[in-house]
């Protein structure tokens, strides 16, 4: 690895993880470093040992990726980018097993489930681990024919696993959304082309105050794209909420709308503005057909 920190994108995972494989989908130039955690991942970046981080926000089945919501808001980064990984499953297994040897497969319990019909068919044992890329590392090194692994294409390249099959995924839509972090804010211009803003914002414990607070996106007809509540802090008191928006902050209609959002909210946080990923506008084209 280059020692080069500007040559280098953090991700959480092992090597060969799907998020591994979303930093070498978007920055080829880049070297990728594996963090145990998220907040190892969010750590490198702080420190100077990464310029960018990759981090999964949501998957089109799993839903939300659990903790992100709260690690972002204290990070100190910010968002400059996005990126939509199409996730293919393989089932990957030591060289010389066949289909027929297999009795278990290993894997997330989101793959696992992602791959139920496959499993079902094959009438083989799942087995839960913590993560995929890893799981193929253990499958390597048992050397076991009858044991299996769910992954990536990459990881079975750098573990020295064969595909036994491709593409095993139930939906063959299945796709993770990833968002590119940096120490410093990157915002395009505001003539530069379609952009997303991110943002957290915590309303007021007042009746009707979320009703209130969104009023100005839709009066000035700006699309709110995402929309997330959680529990801040130790209370159940008030809701914090996480919100992507399509326009800049400079958009006229965007600034209206956030001026109207601060109004009602005790505190509003900007995570981000940057350009809207071509998987964005291609979807959006075709469901407006």
């Amino acid at each position: 690895m280059k020692n080069d920190s500007q040559k280098i994108i953090a991700f959480q995972g092992m090597p060969g993880a799907y998020s591994d494989l979303a930093c070498r989908t978007t920055r080829p130039e880049m070297d990728t470093l594996p963090c145990r955690s998220f907040e190892d991942t969010f750590a490198a970046l702080r420190e100077g040992r990464a310029a960018l981080a990759m981090i999964p926000i949501e998957n089109s089945i799993a839903g939300r990726v659990a903790d992100i919501h709260h690690l972002m808001p204290n990070s100190g980064l910010h968002i400059i980018g996005e990126h939509f990984q199409p996730i293919d499953h393989h089932l990957l297994a030591i060289e010389g097993a066949r289909l027929t040897d297999i009795t278990h497969v290993h894997s997330h319990i989101h793959a696992l489930n992602q791959c139920r019909k496959f499993i079902a068919e094959l009438g083989i044992e799942p087995v839960v681990s913590v993560d995929t890329a890893g799981a193929a590392q253990q499958i390597a090194k048992r050397g076991d024919k009858t044991q299996a692994v769910i992954a990536s294409e990459l990881a079975g390249e750098i573990n020295g696993l064969v595909s036994l099959k491709a593409g095993i995924e139930d939906d063959d839509h299945n796709t993770t959304r990833f968002v590119i972090m940096s120490r410093d804010a990157i915002v395009p211009h505001p003539k530069a082309g379609p952009c997303l803003t991110s943002f957290i914002f915590r309303v007021r414990n007042v009746p009707a105050a979320l009703f209130k607070a969104l009023g100005g996106f839709a009066t000035n007809g700006v699309n709110m794209t995402k929309l997330e509540s959680y529990m801040a802090g130790h209370q159940f008191v008030a809701a914090q909420f996480y919100a992507d928006i399509e326009g800049h902050p400079e958009h006229r209609s965007v600034r209206l709308a956030m001026e109207e959002l601060a109004f009602f909210t005790r505190e509003v946080k900007i995570l981000g503005t940057y350009p809207a990923h071509p998987y964005r506008l291609q979807n959006s084209n075709n469901n407006s057909d």
